[in-house]
């Protein structure tokens, strides 16, 4: 029809969010930068009141391995001779009890206008610290469900990122195109980024590094699904988020061609939609949808009610498998997220990966970072050890796999330089992409800050100098030697001795 239309319609029944006769309380997420997650907190108090506003208590249990520990403690304390079985009996009554509360780490209650707390729930101070600085709801979140309205205020990597690929190439995400065709190819090929998939270790897709969907599961997911469209995508960060959604499940019915990526169940709000489209009553719809997305399955009425409207087996199958759906808001919420960033890869690569490593990569080594070649021997040595692999090597994958395609796509990393480095994150020069200080190996956080704030004060004299000023240990001054930041100050420390 002409007008070029905002394509923000994503078939979300607002029952799922509120019920099939706005009766359901409605649980509400909110992902902030983790950097302003705070003043989200204090607004939320400011807004609705301290008295009004609660933190969602938590309850911690005794695992079963740490109630084994206890019991066997407590009988070689007192001289008692148990048998295996009485062991266990006693290990099996200890699990499970209450051992501490908590709070929820961005879980805040809402008391409704005229209303006291406890009328619904005691409350008392996390792990009872007066110290705290946080009241928190006595019974768990779990047993207040569906009672009083909770606010999930959570920090979110990806705000952050919009924001710092914002400040660095002056694009407001909000205007970025996000039926991009470029973009979406990322999805099902590397043709966009202008390298081939032999060039990282075969990786047949372009979103790596793309939130949600550059780990290898999702991946492979992308390969054997080759969406197109943006609905395909949402459909995919269900089937990801699922329990029992995609393995076992719709992969199966996809690969042996009994349905499509876009006729199998992904997110919760397919199951309402489909049977309602196929002509059941909405509360019945309704009611199928909770129950399936909690894991509770099909009552035989519901089943007979759907084969009378001729759904295929496989989908009341399908019904059957799952034990948790994403629903599909989170799903939409998530894709424009990744679609806006993938679209800064294609056509800002170097503001891309800048803004990649600084927030997302925590285990940044520089080491590691001199050439494209020097990732791939890493990366080799890594998967060569298999599941004895530390845990700090398996998440340094994923950079690694990044660090290689950023290399491969023609952009160098620039060793870390005690006047040039930001502490944190990555700062693009003309020649490439300059490592913070936190990329050597050791120096935390408060010792780049250090660095950073010493320098402002003019060009060091001397490494006495530089320790001085910035307060770092003997340690990092090490660090920062072996990786040549301080070659300069060492010859100038000569030159003074022969002056």
């Amino acid at each position: 029809c002409g007008p070029d239309l905002k394509r923000d319609g994503y078939d979300i029944p607002f029952a799922t969010f509120l019920g099939i006769n706005a009766d359901k309380v409605p649980d509400i997420d909110l992902n902030f930068s983790g950097v302003y997650q705070p003043e989200a907190h204090r607004f939320i108090l400011e807004y609705f009141g301290e008295d009004r506003v609660f933190r969602a208590g938590t309850i911690s249990s005794i695992k079963e391995q740490t109630a084994y520990g206890f019991v066997k403690n407590y009988l070689q304390e007192k001289g008692i001779t148990a048998s295996r079985a009485e062991i266990e009996r006693l290990t099996k009554g200890v699990s499970g009890t209450k051992r501490t509360t908590g709070q929820h780490p961005g879980g805040l209650v809402i008391l409704p206008a005229g209303r006291d707390i406890h009328e619904f729930t005691p409350v008392q101070y996390p792990a009872n610290d007066p110290t705290s600085g946080s009241i928190t709801t006595h019974y768990n979140f779990n047993s207040l469900h569906d009672r009083l309205v909770k606010l999930d205020i959570l920090g979110h990597d990806d705000p952050t990122v919009l924001r710092m690929l914002q400040d660095l190439t002056g694009i407001n995400p909000k205007e970025v195109p996000i039926n991009d065709p470029d973009t979406l190819s990322l999805f099902r090929s590397t043709k966009a980024l202008g390298i081939e998939p032999e060039q990282i270790l075969g990786c047949q897709v372009g979103s790596l590094g793309l939130p949600e969907f550059g780990t290898k599961f999702v991946r492979q997911m992308l390969v054997d699904t080759q969406p197109t469209t943006i609905g395909e995508l949402v459909r995919i960060a269900g089937l990801s988020h699922g329990t029992d959604v995609w393995l076992n499940n719709a992969q199966d019915l996809v690969m042996n061609g009994t349905a499509t990526l876009r006729q199998v169940i992904c997110t919760r709000d397919d199951i309402m939609n489909y049977l309602v489209a196929r002509g059941m009553d909405e509360t019945e719809a309704f009611y199928i949808m909770e129950s399936v997305r909690k894991g509770k399955g099909l009552k035989e009425e519901w089943e007979k009610d759907m084969r009378a409207l001729n759904v295929p087996e496989w989908f009341i199958d399908s019904c059957k498998k799952i034990k948790y759906m994403f629903p599909r808001a989170h799903a939409v919420a998530y894709v424009m997220m990744a679609l806006r960033i993938a679209y800064f890869k294609v056509h800002h690569p170097r503001a891309f990966y800048a803004t990649y490593f600084s927030v997302r990569a925590d285990n940044l080594d520089a080491r590691y970072l001199h050439s494209g070649e020097q990732v791939r021997q890493r990366i080799a040595a890594i998967e060569a050890q298999g599941k004895d692999a530390s845990a700090l090597d398996q998440a340094q994958l994923t950079i690694l796999e990044v660090a290689l395609e950023m290399f491969e796509r023609g952009i160098d990393f620039l060793p870390p330089d005690l006047y040039k480095s930001d502490a944190t994150n990555c700062v693009i020069e003309p020649e490439g992409i300059r490592l913070p200080f936190t990329a050597i190996s050791g120096t935390g956080e408060a010792a780049a800050r250090g660095i950073v704030e010493a320098r402002r004060q003019g060009p060091f004299l001397s490494i006495e100098d530089l320790k001085n000023r910035s307060g770092i240990s003997s340690a990092v001054i090490a660090k920062l030697e072996e990786h040549g930041c301080l070659e300069g100050l060492q010859k100038s420390n000569q030159l003074s001795l022969f002056d």
